[in-house]
């Protein structure tokens, strides 16, 4: 095995390891744009123009991630974002 071959067999592994989970937020007929935008905003630290993207992106296709990381940081957040009334889950 050549060492550019098991350079990136290592770079693979690592990759692999720091896989990243994703709230992903899901469209309803119930909540509006602004309380969205808002609750975005409180519980993943979107700015405003990213929580408005998020909040259309969902609108038109049903579902957005609105935020990646570990599970820990995660959890929390999703948490928020269900007891604001929104549909969400980390994947």
């Amino acid at each position: 095995m050549s060492t550019k071959e098991k350079y990136s067999e290592d770079l693979l592994l690592e990759e692999e390891v720091k896989k990243q989970n994703e709230i992903v937020l899901y469209n309803d007929d119930v909540n509006t744009f602004e309380h969205v935008i808002e609750t975005l905003i409180d519980a993943c630290e979107h700015t405003p123009e990213q929580a408005e993207q998020c909040s259309l992106i969902v609108h038109y296709n049903g579902k957005c991630t609105v935020k990646t990381g570990e599970y820990d940081d995660l959890k929390p957040r999703c948490s928020k974002l269900l007891h604001a009334g929104l549909s969400a889950e980390i994947v």
